[in-house]
């Protein structure tokens, strides 16, 4: 019988995709993987239970790995976990050079980065800050439709920080700039790594402090006000948007009773 000190998930990348069994990671022994396990990493533990990314460039059948978001709607622990082998994947086919010296880098050996054996330099992981918010109009909340979503299905707004801007400034201008709203009130709600492909979601409520929804066609296909009795369909659960607009909704409703 196999012991349960023996046991590990595995996060086995290739091509920006997991492998995964009967729809989730593998729970098992390196004897039992059926594959070379020589270059795995430690990434963390999820129920005491050490969790390795190891990427495949070979070994397994193309079928056998699918896309992150099917792991939403279990743990969030586990999924942030898994979004982390999929960012240092991504760190590996995308921080190939040293910036300083143009050198080819390669993994460390040491922690989680790449490593110049040129100039010595060290590289991590490139993580760029996100900002999402849902913003709140008496009962209503503003929902708004990506054309990348082919579904048709409504989330709220979010936008990447620029430099020398905070995060709340980022938030009055994004739904400014894609809906023609002004905000005030920006609270922090919680934040959601997000590996599509090396994201850092911020979540903020807020509330409306003026104008009329005029959306920018390049980069929505429609906004609107919504209300809990009136959903679109909406971001899954798992998602930090799915919480904001549970949450928002929620407080309104804890609202009305008062």
């Amino acid at each position: 019988m196999l012991k349960n000190e023996n046991l590990a998930y595995w996060c086995v990348t290739r091509n920006g995709k997991l492998l995964l069994q009967n729809g989730c990671l593998p729970l098992c022994s390196s004897e039992q993987l059926i594959y070379s396990t020589i270059t795995k990493r430690i990434i963390g533990y999820f129920d005491s239970i050490p969790v390795y990314w190891l990427i495949a460039e070979s070994g397994f059948d193309e079928a056998d790995f699918f896309n992150l978001r099917l792991l939403l709607a279990g743990d969030s622990t586990l999924f942030a976990l898994a979004g982390r082998s999929i960012q240092l994947a991504y760190m590996q086919q995308s921080q190939r050079f040293c910036c300083h010296c143009g050198h080819k880098l390669q993994l460390d050996a040491n922690v989680l980065a790449m490593h110049c054996s040129d100039c010595d330099s060290v590289h991590y992981p490139c993580v760029s800050p996100c900002v999402i918010v849902a913003v709140r109009k008496g009962n209503q909340l503003l929902l708004a439709q990506h054309p990348r979503h082919k579904t048709g299905m409504y989330t709220v707004i979010a936008g990447f920080i620029e430099p020398g801007e905070t995060a709340e400034q980022c938030v009055a201008r994004e739904v400014l700039e894609e809906t023609g709203i002004m905000v005030n009130n920006i609270r922090y709600f919680d934040s959601q790594p997000w590996a599509f492909p090396s994201n850092l979601m911020l979540g903020f409520t807020a509330d409306y402090a003026g104008g009329e929804i005029k959306p920018d066609y390049e980069e929505l296909t429609d906004a609107m006000w919504a209300t809990a009795e009136q959903l679109p369909e909406i971001a899954p659960v798992g998602t930090i948007a799915r919480r904001l607009i549970d949450n928002t909704l929620m407080l309104n409703d804890e609202n009305d009773m008062h």
